[in-house]
This record gives structure tokens, sequence and C-alpha cells, in this order.
């Protein structure tokens, strides 16, 4: 196996591409091809190969300076403008007017192509951009038939080939060389209204390998091509561990019947400003202050605002990253992140610094970097099932359209994916906006059903009592059932 450089890739191709093939890497303009092969030669450079790039149209200079822009040196590899190689002054003469123009270009530059082979002898090969050779067939046979001989010559020396070629958003409709090649590599990109590219890769096919299928998110960053293989939750699964995670607040344990169990997600559930993510912090704190670390996600607002909320109710997480334990907050700009880069970073969080908890606030801000509205259960069904088969509690926060309303409703349904749900909800009583907190669901075991009044003030919150003396609390309309019941209704 060749490994390409780039880890994501070589997971996705199990180790990399199978030795002294011919492989096709396709994509539109601006899609990374070009720096995906400099990346592929530069590891066989590391590795000591001899690593050749075959140019058509760009110039050494041109290269270069697309490897400067990424930090790389092209010292070790074999830079080669064919057009140049195969210039020739006689192609002009009376000698060769009985052939059409265009196949004496493609008779020189297959010549020159193999010689320079037979020369260089390389063990990496890059052509960019072969999609020339095809223009200059223009007869798919022929295209194919020089696609076959690259082919047999390549194949003994043993050399593991990339044919770079054009192509729009959907696949080229001359396949004359995808049943010639060992493999097909597809780089795509579409450019949303708003926020950077999305980039996605597919292997086509690969002869011979239990490659990863679907679609696998790319970004194209100084630095080179950075691929996140598609998340597939049961090959991380680890033996099932036992116990629960605290709140740190003895009446948020009872109420979810103890506390959430290692493995299990909680969704918190209610409109702008009511508690959700100051529940969700409460949670983090206590994480640290037992000596484990914990992911904190945000989407909705800045770092700064968050640490500043949380230093105003004498939520320690300044504290927290001092000692054995750690909040790590990570602010995600939803315009400018992808779904399978945020499931890479937050497999980083959990295998590499051993989070225990993830916090995802909110999903709201994550179904707005998502392409597509119909995907995102099926992401973070993949995601939750991924963090319960590592044993980490993920909370989950869903903000609910408008601040008091009889019918509250979200744009987006997961909370079934959940295996928790806690609903806080705003209501009205005795001239004064108050909250109410209870849990609606608890797949694991028994828990609280009582509504009881949430309170958010230094140091922190506090669950009251049961709201014994209301009636439609969560619809945020209560009726007032208590002693003098009856008097209020009359002075109403």
């Amino acid at each position: 196996m060749d490994p390409t450089g780039i880890p994501g890739l070589d997971d996705v191709l199990r180790g990399g591409l199978p030795r002294g093939q011919l492989y096709l890497l396709e994509g539109s303009a601006g899609a990374g091809k070009t720096t995906l092969g400099l990346q592929f030669l530069l590891e066989g450079v590391r590795r000591g190969e001899r690593a050749l790039w075959c140019t058509l149209s760009e110039t050494e200079a041109q290269l270069v300076a697309t490897a400067k822009s990424h930090g790389w040196d092209l010292g070790g590899v074999k830079i080669v403008n064919l057009t140049e190689a195969s210039d020739a002054p006689g192609m002009a003469d009376a000698g060769y007017s009985f052939f059409s123009p265009a196949d004496i270009e493609l008779n020189d530059i297959a010549k020159a192509i193999l010689e320079l082979i037979e020369k260089e002898r390389p063990r990496r090969v890059v052509f960019d951009p072969f999609s020339d050779v095809r223009l200059l067939a223009r007869d798919p046979l022929r295209y194919r038939r020089q696609v076959l001989q690259l082919r047999e010559h390549l194949a003994r020396l043993d050399a593991t080939v990339l044919l770079i070629q054009e192509q729009g958003l959907e696949p080229p409709s001359d396949p004359s060389a995808e049943g010639v090649v060992h493999g097909i590599i597809g780089l795509y990109q579409h450019a949303p209204e708003y926020g950077r590219p999305r980039r996605r890769m597919r292997i086509q096919k690969l002869r011979g390998l239990n490659y990863r299928e679907g679609f696998h998110d790319v970004a194209l960053r100084t630095g080179g091509l950075a691929v996140f293989p598609r998340l597939i939750a049961a090959e991380h699964a680890l033996p099932p561990e036992h116990g629960v995670l605290s709140s740190g607040l003895t009446s948020l344990d009872n109420m979810l019947g103890g506390g959430l169990d290692r493995g299990t997600s909680l969704i918190i559930i209610g409109p702008s400003g009511a508690g959700k993510s100051t529940l969700a912090t409460q949670f983090a704190c206590a994480v640290a202050a037992r000596g484990e670390r914990s992911a904190y996600y945000l989407f909705d607002e800045t770092e700064r605002a968050f640490r500043s909320r949380a230093e105003s109710l004498q939520m320690p997480l300044q504290e927290a990253g001092k000692g054995a334990g750690a909040v790590d907050v990570r602010q995600i700009d939803p315009a400018e992140f992808s779904p399978g880069e945020f499931a890479h970073d937050v497999r980083s969080a959990v295998e590499d610094h051993d989070a225990r908890l993830v916090v995802i606030d909110s999903i709201n801000g994550f179904l707005t970097g998502m392409p597509d509205e119909r995907h995102l259960p099926m992401h973070l069904h993949e995601l939750l099932s991924y963090l319960a088969l590592r044993n980490v509690v993920t909370i989950l926060t869903l903000n609910q359209h408008g601040l008091v309303t009889a019918e509250p409703h979200s744009s987006v349904e997961v909370s079934y994916l959940a295996d928790s749900a806690l609903l806080i909800r705003y209501f009205e009583a005795a001239g004064a906006v108050r909250r109410a907190a209870s849990l609606l669901k608890r797949r694991f075991g028994a828990h609280e059903v009582l509504i009881r009044e949430l309170k958010i003030a230094p140091p922190g919150i506090h669950l009251g009592e049961p709201l014994r003396e209301f009636r439609g609390v969560l619809t945020g309309q209560p009726d007032y059932t208590g002693p003098h019941a009856e008097l209020s209704a009359m002075e109403t």
C-alpha cells in the first residue's frame, strides 16, 4: 500500500492506495485535485521514493508557488512540462500534411510520456491535467488506447499513478478511461449562499479493497487537504461502563432519577433565555470538579459571552481548567464547518483528550451548518450512537421558537434521538415571569414526574418545590388552584 500523505484519506482507503496501479482523480476546478496530488508525491519523497509531476499546462513556477502557499518544498519532486518536451521543429513540415495536427500532437505527447517515465523510473507519478490528453484524442477509443498503453508501461516499473481529470459537479459522460483504471477518486464542491465552499470526497471505484463507502467531508486549508471520514459508530465500541454522572445538585439529580447514566444523552428543550445553557454548564462544572474532562461546543454565542455568564453566576469554569478536570469550551462558526469536520473534532475530544461529557449548544446552530436539513437526524443519530458506545454522556440543547407560546414547537424534531428529555417553560404568576422544569422522559429507569420551579441566580441554579398549586404550567398560561383560588377568580 502507498499512503497518500493525508491521514483521513488513508483511513477511508484502509491504509492507502494499492501499489503499482493507475488511478483517476476527478473534480471540478478548485476542488483540491492539485493539492491532493502534491501531498501524494511529497509523501513519497518523505519515504525516499522518486516522484514525478507531469503537466501539460501549468508551469513549474506556478506549481512551486502553489506548494509554497502551503509551506511545502518541492525540491524532491521532478517537474516536467510535457508540452515543452514535445516541441519539435519538424512538426510543421510538409511530410506531416497527410495527418491531422491533433494526431501529431497526441502522438508526440504519448511518446514524451513513455520516454520520460523510462528515463526517470519514478515510484509515484501525477499527470495534471490528464484530461488534456482526452481532449487531444477526440475519439474515446483512441483515448482509452493511450491509457491502456500507459498502464502497461507503468506496470513494469511498479509505479503508482494519479491521472487528474477536470469535470463538472456530475460524473463525466465519457467513461472511456474509467474501466481501465484501478480506482476512481471524486472530489466535489458546492458553494452555499453564505459561508465557505462545502467540499466532499467519494471513492467511486477501487478494485480489491474494502474501502469506506459514501461521501466524506473535506477541508482545503493552508497546509493541505484534510479528509474527515464518515463516522461509523459501530467501529468505535468499548465495553459498557456502569455508573451515573451527577449534576452536582441533589434536586436536579433526583429529578433525573439519580443522574445521567454513562453512555446516555439528555436533550434540554426550551425557549431562548430559559436556562438551557446554564443547566448544561452545571453538568460540565460538576464533571470538572470530579477531575474529569468535558467538551462544550458553542454554536449560538461567543465563548466570551459564555464565560462571562458563568462567572456572573459563580459557576467555576476558570477554576475547573486549572485542576485535573477541565471544561474545554469550543466556539463553532456554523458557516465555516461541515458535519464531518465536527464529528472528527468530537472524536478527537473523546479519544485524544478523554472527554467524558460532550455538550452541543445548540442543535439549532448545528442545523445552520448542515447542507441539507433532511440529513440532520442521521448525522445526530450516528454521533450519539458513537458517544454512547464510548460511554460518554451527551447533553443537547434545543431552542424553541418564540419566548412564550401556548404550543411550543421547533423547526426540527430530534428529541426522540435522546435518552432523556427535560423541558423548560416560562409561565406567568403573580405578575412575574417564572420558569418551570420537568423531565418528560427517561429511557433507562424511573424518574421524577413533578414540575418544579427553576430559578437562576448566583451561585447557579436552584430547583424549588413542585408547583402543586398550578395547572397548565407547561402551556405557559397556568391556572392557580391553590388556597383562595375562587377569590382570585372573582377579582379577575
